[in-house]
């Protein structure tokens, strides 16, 4: 499955099913099967029977596996690229599809590699203690649109490497990127050991309900993560949940308007904005402000928009039509509302693909919808502030706390004022930058439980203390 036409034809359903299309052009890339509670419940079986015998295999062998999995993606990684990019809308270069594909290979590699070890907690005359991770056993993820085979690898590739089984429920609008993904590494995998099901949302619900997973991991909107807690909670399945984001960033006086454009334009506008954990608010001391509008913009005038499998692209269509109507609207209202659209706004509604330029706003007052609503696209609302600590305070008003940014000359300061947001993960001169060595997750409405690193490890672990 080195090419592309073999590695989708590995994947698509024989007869019938749902047809996936390119957000670029609107033409059906093929057809995802169309899994149900009787193709669940075979899944969970054939996991639960495969789980002793994975687990058994010890940290070892497990990794050696997970590494032979990862060689197997690097295989195949051109042909996973061209997929995420024909089925998500991100482009093959830049932070694109490429960029995906080898992330999953690195991941995969981390969570084979990043050691557990057991910890002695207590040792003194009063006797001994060990904590200690073992495997949960069976794990159930649902994974989101955006990232759709990097996010799945997050979640299926730590939760191997302790022992568990997996089965994985991929967004409905790009199952083809994670049944592909599936495909590859399970010619590395004992069978049963990750079972990957397409479906709608009641297949989502049914998995998430499902008495026999010890452990429920969801990458997507905070709504669904609380729905998915509430249907969970007879259950009392462990839960990872990394939900929705509005992350702020704030530029400090004194700030290089040239030298962090580029990386506040990135942290803003990757996969066209459709990330969690990707910059959706900034506010810019007023002595900047114009300064750091005009650099964007500058940015943003040399980023090429087009379909993702064209090489030149550096950014791609919205992936679904309704993430357009909702990125179109708010800016729309914005405009009706007195902001300024700097660049960007007024997209071809009538042509195909769900294509929304890259667009900058300014002039909102701190309220506007674009701003403390969830755009995730590509409209970046920037406002101007005077005093720090009420610019600190608008950042933390929100009821979500995924990620967030401080930009200085002065690192110091920055990591100061950092410290006072309210956010799982504050970066300094950048913004969403992920290393697999380093925890993430989200407080407040963005979720609970942290993936990657050893805590991500120790996240799909059940501890247990040996004390003598």
């Amino acid at each position: 499955m080195e090419n592309y036409e073999d590695l989708l034809a590995a994947v698509v359903a024989p007869e019938g099913g749902r047809p996936v299309t390119d957000p670029a052009t609107g033409e059906e890339i093929g057809r995802a099967p169309e899994h149900g509670t009787d193709d669940l419940e075979r899944a969970v079986a054939a996991a639960r029977k495969a789980q002793p015998a994975w687990e058994a295999l010890g940290h070892t062998e497990r990794s050696r596996l997970l590494n032979a999995a990862a060689d197997a993606v690097d295989r195949s990684a051109e042909a996973l690229a061209r997929l995420i990019s024909r089925e998500q809308g991100k482009p093959l270069n830049g932070p694109g599809s490429r960029f995906e594909a080898g992330g999953v290979s690195a991941w995969l590699r981390a969570a084979a590699a990043t050691p557990l070890e057991p910890e002695r907690v207590l040792d003194d005359e009063s006797g001994q203690a060990t904590l200690r991770y073992r495997a949960v056993g069976l794990v159930g993820a649902i994974g989101p649109w955006n990232w759709p085979a990097l996010i799945a690898s997050w979640q299926f590739g730590p939760a191997l490497r302790m022992g568990n089984t997996v089965v994985m429920k991929p967004s409905e609008d790009t199952p083809l990127s994670v049944l592909a993904l599936a495909a590859i590494v399970n010619r590395v995998l004992p069978e049963g050991v990750l079972t990957v099901l397409s479906g709608d949302g009641g297949l989502g619900a049914a998995l998430a309900t499902h008495p026999a997973f010890d452990k429920i991991m969801f990458t997507g909107s905070t709504r669904t993560g609380k729905a998915i807690a509430a249907a969970s909670a007879d259950n009392l399945p462990r839960l990872t949940l990394e939900l929705g984001g509005n992350d702020p960033g704030i530029v400090l006086p004194g700030a290089d308007p040239a030298a962090i454009a580029e990386d506040l334009f990135w942290g803003a506008f990757i996969n066209t904005g459709q990330t969690c954990a990707a910059l959706k608010r900034l506010y810019v001391h007023h002595t900047l402000h114009d300064d750091v509008v005009d650099a964007l913009a500058e940015v943003a005038a040399r980023m090429p928009m087009g379909p993702g499998v064209k090489e030149e692209s550096m950014l791609g269509p919205l992936t679904t039509a309704a993430q357009f109507r909702i990125v179109d609207g708010l800016v729309e209202q914005a405009r009706a509302a007195g902001g300024r659209v700097v660049t960007g706004g007024g997209p071809d509604r009538g042509a195909p693909g769900h294509f929304y330029p890259a667009t900058l706003v300014t002039g909102l007052p701190a309220d506007a919808p674009l701003v403390v609503e969830e755009q995730f696209g590509p409209a970046l609302p920037i406002l101007a502030y005077t005093d720090l600590d009420a610019v600190v305070d608008q950042a933390n008003a929100l009821d979500v706390g995924l990620g967030a940014s401080v930009w200085s000359s002065d690192a110091e300061w920055a990591k100061q004022v950092a410290a006072r947001i309210e956010a799982g993960t504050v970066w300094i001169n950048k913004h969403g930058t992920l290393h697999p060595m380093v925890p993430f997750g989200g407080v407040k409405g963005s979720g609970y439980g942290l993936e990657f690193g050893v805590e991500g490890l120790k996240a799909v672990g059940v501890p247990q203390v040996i004390a003598a």
